[in-house]
Order: structure tokens, then C-alpha cells, then sequence
């Protein structure tokens, strides 16, 4: 069921997004070769904690996670580790919630730790312009079809590939609600965007091939050829002044 937010609920929220975007900037500035992903962890669980918020990921669904940290080909759900280290040239998914007053925050970004090749790099900030691109699309009377178009055409024309299994959602009060929302389809299609929408817009891309495994941990999600991926997101809510981000500092 999805469940449309009111004005000062969207008020509400953008403070968990503010946070949540705050622990993302700042774990995104501690990235450096050496680093442990669990350190980049307790990183955002620092910076959540300290402002009163609850890190939305620790314990969901039994996450261990206050983030997911996801390197290289690894495309989503990267649980942290104590002996997992960041290397120069890496890229560095990093997905930050933060709860505050009940409500949830939901963003992500894939960083670069120091010099990566430049088609590394096209395929972060092709990524990256599919979210907007999508974000662009979220107004009053389109449709989620137009919003799945605009960032599904992002990646043909740079010859990426979409990962269509995983999909952004609804956001309010639980992480994930209704509705799903792809990162493909036909411009008019789907569920009509209406005022009170709140979704997480989040683009997944891989280099050459959409093919997916699960790692034995039962979280992680890998690119099947091992090339790298990058994955971003915002949460936004749909106004009549256009799409409103809430994850912002």
C-alpha cells in the first residue's frame, strides 16, 4: 500500500535525510587506502548517533551494518569488516539511512579512493547523471515509467547496463515501502506521480554485463564478471513545485 506523505510529514522527514546525508559526505571524506570498511561503519554510526538519530540499516532484516560498503564489482549490500581494507584505485559504494523521530533517510554514493581509470570514472558520473536524470522526471502527472525511461536511457547511451533486479521504493516511515521503483521502463507507464509521493531514486550500473551473484553471506550482491559498478540515490519527495530532495545537508 503506498502511503502518501503530507506536507509536514515531507518537513519532518528532511531531517533524517539531513542526517543521513551528513553520515554519506562524511564517511565519503574518510575513505583513504588502508581504511577498514568496518571503520567507515562506525563512522556514520558516530555521526548518526551523535545528532539522535538511529542508523535505519543496523538490524534490518538482521543487517549487521550501520551502512553498506560495497567495493569495486561488488554492486549493493556489502556487509563492513574489520578485515576488509580500501586500496587505492578502489571504488567505494557507500549507503547510508538515518532514523530520526520515526522517519527514515535513505541515500547512496560510489566514491573513488584516489586515481581510477577514466572509463571507471565515465561509468560514476554517467551513474550519478542517470539519478538526476531520473530525479528530473519526478513531477506531478508523470509516471514511474518516465522516471525508470529517462534513467534506463542514461546507461544505453553510454553503453552501461542497468541492474533491473534492484530497484529504488517508497521511503516514510519504514526503509521500504510502496512503490518499487525501476530503473527502466517506457516513458508513460506505471503509476501516476501524484503530490505526497516520497521514493528513493537509486540507479545501479555495471560496465558490460547485468549479471548478478549472491555472495555466501547472503547480502552481498556481486557483478558476475567482476568488472566494477556504482550505484547513487536520493530520496525525494514528489510537490507541486517539482521533486524535492530530502537527503540534503
Amino acid at each position: 500500500m503506498i502511503k502518501l506523505k503530507s506536507p509536514s510529514q515531507i518537513q519532518a522527514m528532511e531531517e533524517a535525510g539531513r542526517l543521513s546525508a551528513k553520515a554519506l559526505r562524511i564517511v565519503g571524506e574518510t575513505i583513504e587506502p588502508g581504511i577498514s570498511t568496518m571503520e567507515l561503519d562506525a563512522c556514520a554510526e558516530r555521526v548518526i548517533r551523535s545528532e539522535g538519530g538511529i542508523p535505519a540499516f543496523k538490524g534490518y532484516d538482521g543487517f549487521p551494518g550501520s551502512i553498506c560498503c560495497s567495493i569495486n564489482d561488488m554492486i549493493v549490500h556489502g556487509i563492513p569488516r574489520d578485515d576488509y581494507f580500501v586500496h587505492e584505485g578502489d571504488v567505494v559504494s557507500i549507503d547510508t539511512g538515518a532514523i530520526v523521530d520515526g522517519w527514515v533517510g535513505d541515500n547512496a554514493q560510489t566514491y573513488a579512493c584516489g586515481e581510477i581509470p577514466n572509463d571507471v570514472k565515465h561509468l560514476l558520473e554517467v551513474t550519478e547523471q542517470a539519478m538526476w536524470n531520473g530525479i528530473s522526471q519526478a513531477i506531478v502527472g508523470n509516471h514511474l515509467g518516465d522516471i525508470g525511461h529517462a534513467v534506463e536511457r542514461t546507461a544505453k547511451d553510454a553503453k552501461f547496463k542497468v541492474i533491473k533486479y534492484l530497484v529504488g521504493h517508497g521511503v516514510g516511515r519504514d526503509m521500504h515501502e510502496d512503490p518499487m521503483v525501476p530503473n527502466y521502463g517506457k516513458a508513460g507507464d506505471g503509476l501516476q506521480l501524484v503530490e505526497g509521493l516520497v521514493i528513493a531514486i537509486e540507479p545501479m550500473f555495471t560496465m558490460k554485463s547485468a549479471k548478478m551473484v549472491q555472495c555466501k553471506d547472503g547480502w552481498g550482491i556481486k557483478a558476475k564478471d567482476h568488472r566494477p559498478s556504482a550505484h547513487f540515490e536520493r530520496t525525494i519527495a514528489i510537490t507541486t513545485d517539482g521533486p524535492k530532495i530530502l537527503t540534503k545537508e
